[in-house]
């Protein structure tokens, strides 16, 4: 994979086969998509039962490469994600279990019914791709990728994601309910089975790395770069917004866009890459001011506010 274009087309094979069983929900496969090649981490969000922990394992699947789920409770210690050492009796020396981050694709089911302690047992993993035990390092395997769901709307028994954790997200993805045809399609597709039982991996880790380093070289002309550095502090200053997007933020959408223009076989980022992916990578980095009650919904409004409002490079 040389070539924007052979890069593409690997993606699109990927694109593909995890559609086989996610249907009807092309624009949350494409940001999948685009937070794995972006190098960046994906938060699904949305109510039970529309397919977020489907779509985390058709990836999973898809590509040739471990695969670990957690699944997030009020009682889960930070040892049962990191792991932990061992003390053997033979050696005399304490030895270092490793937990199920250490693995390429990590779901992260319900990540909000974990206590902030646990929660919080992820930040150094997401960030720097490592894992710190009993001062010693540990790093994680490439590529690296947490697959992490959460409801919004249920509160009984959850902790809210604090603003440094949404902030390690590259991307956060809204599943909503199927149109009524994809319904149907989904209830003859599983008949019989579940088509998640059939799909076989197009892509090993080693594609995924050299997509991952394809992505980096996409260029980002000046006036796209000042375009994404106007849409980002725009945020810091709006009226309806308290907390604006971090410097992390501003790294995240330029990746991201690289990767969306790479998804369509360009070696350049366009502005509506930018503006394609302003909302999905910003909105749940910022914190409004209550117009209103938390407001996700609000938080976009405003973010798409700003995209009408900043100017956009010719």
């Amino acid at each position: 994979m040389t070539t924007p274009s052979e890069v593409a087309s690997r993606v699109a094979a990927l694109e593909r086969n995890v559609s086989k069983v996610v249907l009807g929900k092309a624009d949350a496969v494409r940001l999948v998509l685009t937070g794995l090649l972006a190098g960046g981490h994906v938060l699904l969000e949305d109510v039970p039962g529309v397919g977020k922990t489907v779509l985390a394992k058709a990836l999973a699947r898809s590509v040739d490469c471990d695969f670990r789920r957690v699944q997030f409770t009020p009682d889960l210690l930070p040892s049962d994600v990191l792991g932990v050492s061992v003390y053997d009796p033979s050696s005399g020396r304490f030895e270092f279990k490793p937990g199920p981050v250490f693995t390429h694709v990590l779901l992260a089911d319900e990540i909000n019914r974990a206590t902030p302690r646990t929660q919080s047992a992820l930040l150094e993993a997401m960030n720097e791709r490592q894992v710190s035990v009993d001062r010693t390092t540990h790093p994680l395997p490439e590529p690296f990728l947490v697959v992490a769901t959460q409801n919004p709307y249920e509160f009984e028994g959850t902790y809210p994601l604090p603003e440094s954790q949404l902030d390690r997200f590259l991307v956060r993805v809204r599943m909503g309910y199927p149109a009524p045809d994809d319904e149907r399609a989904i209830l003859a597709a599983q008949r019989e089975r579940h088509p998640l039982d059939d799909l076989q991996p197009v892509v090993t880790g080693a594609d995924v790395r050299a997509m991952q380093a394809a992505v980096r070289a996409v260029r980002t002309e000046p006036p796209v770069v000042d375009y994404v550095l106007a849409v980002v502090r725009a945020t810091r200053s709006h009226k309806h917004l308290a907390l604006g997007a971090s410097p992390r933020a501003t790294l995240a959408l330029s990746r991201a866009a690289q990767a969306r223009a790479l998804l369509e076989g360009r070696d350049f980022v366009l502005p509506d890459d930018v503006k394609a992916l302003a909302v999905p990578v910003l909105a749940h980095r910022v914190l409004g001011t209550g117009v209103a009650a938390d407001g996700s919904d609000e938080r976009e409004r405003v973010v798409a506010e700003i995209l009408d409002a900043v100017e956009v490079p010719i």
